[in-house]
């Protein structure tokens, strides 16, 4: 790339490791020069050197790492472990790698605003209370499933200045297990999207669970659609509701393949993918959350509500507070006569950041907290 584009256009930053050895109370730099001496031996020669450790990298240490790479001691910045990722970018910032990069480009740098970083940071590390999310998958190893979604409820949770406490649930074991004991102590329950059969029945009845004791209950894509069929079964009295996507010989299908919709046949693929419009009802709970009427949100699924079921879901108590306008597609969905119940189609964590939480993140969490307050104050 360099002999292609020149130095002028190309830069190269090498992450090594510096180990902090306990028996003799110091850093070791062998394998960074070791790592750079291999780097050069392909023809790579860095011009920062990121150098992973436990603690900050003194002077004199980087003025030896500096002399053994032949990378400038400037050049030579501390990664240091962190608390939490978001502090990164001020660890960073402090060593002035961001004045080395443009410097490197030939860029004028643009003046640093890091007030807002600053201060989430600041309220991430100092919250004033917690809450406690269950979120009911599919995986027993959930955390790396869902990453987009757990970093969605820390934006949430610090924009309401507090630390979410995330207890991950494998869906099959509440198929038979008590839910007053799994679920009872959770001020939220949370249901991710997915594909499968596997845990249906368990998210099901997390949602009969969070709509009976009022607990507040976030469905996200499949977890918007289990939430409607519980509905459906138990509120509207459609037996056997279902999704073809579980059952093919459902008598009431709730949730088919999209382009099984009447009049729908130039969609191409078989999910629903990228940005589409949803219109909001007035007075609902998406629009006191999103305030506006029409929003934006990423897709990716292939099953759609049944538009056929819309009368008789609507007349038992549900809402479809949220519709494609192109295709007539319900996007969310609410109960008015609970203090927190939503699903949405659609996959919110895609477009949640930290200095802007999504909406329906910062609404859920301030939900579930509100809801410990009440069970604390009974």
């Amino acid at each position: 790339m360099r002999l292609t584009h020149g130095s002028e256009n190309t830069l190269f930053v090498h992450l090594t490791y510096v180990p902090y050895m306990k028996t003799s109370g110091e850093l070791k730099t062998k394998p960074t020069q070791h790592s750079v001496k291999e780097l050069r031996a392909i023809g790579i020669q860095p011009d920062i050197l990121l150098c992973r450790t436990d603690r900050n990298l003194s002077p004199e240490l980087k003025a030896k790492i500096s002399m053994f790479t032949n990378v400038a001691e400037s050049a030579v910045v501390t990664a240091r472990d962190v608390e939490n990722i978001y502090e990164i970018p001020l660890v960073f910032a402090d060593q002035g790698l961001d004045l080395l990069i443009t410097k490197q480009f030939g860029l004028k740098p643009k003046i640093r605003a890091l007030g807002q970083w600053k201060a989430f940071v600041a309220r991430m590390n100092n919250p004033k209370d917690e809450v406690e999310i269950a979120i009911v998958g599919k995986y027993a190893g959930l955390e790396d499933s869902y990453l987009s979604l757990k970093q969605a409820l820390i934006h949430g949770a610090v924009a309401n200045e507090l630390k979410v406490k995330i207890e991950w649930l494998e869906a099959e074991n509440l198929e038979k297990g008590k839910l007053e004991k799994i679920l009872g102590a959770k001020d939220g329950i949370l249901i991710p999207g997915g594909f499968g059969q596997r845990g249906i029945e368990g998210k099901i009845r997390a949602a009969a669970f969070a709509r009976e004791k009022k607990v507040p209950l976030f469905g996200i894509c499949l977890g918007m659609q289990c939430a409607t069929i519980e509905f459906a079964r138990n509120v509207a009295g459609l037996k056997g509701a279902n999704s073809t996507e579980f059952d093919e010989e459902t008598p009431a299908r709730i949730f088919f393949k999209w382009r099984e919709l009447k009049g729908v046949t130039d969609l191409g693929g078989t999910l629903r993918l990228g940005q589409y419009l949803c219109r909001i009802q007035k007075s609902s709970l998406a629009y006191k959350i999103y305030r506006n009427e029409e929003i934006w949100e990423r897709h990716r699924h292939r099953f759609e509500f049944n538009p056929a079921f819309e009368k008789p879901l609507i007349e038992a108590g549900l809402r479809i507070s949220g519709k494609n306008p192109d295709y007539g597609l319900a996007e969310i969905v609410e109960l008015p006569d609970h203090p927190w119940y939503l699903g949405c189609q659609f996959h919110p964590e895609f477009k949640s950041r930290p200095l802007r939480p999504h909406p329906l993140f910062k609404s859920f969490i301030g939900a579930s907290y509100a809801h410990r307050q009440e069970r604390r104050s009974r």
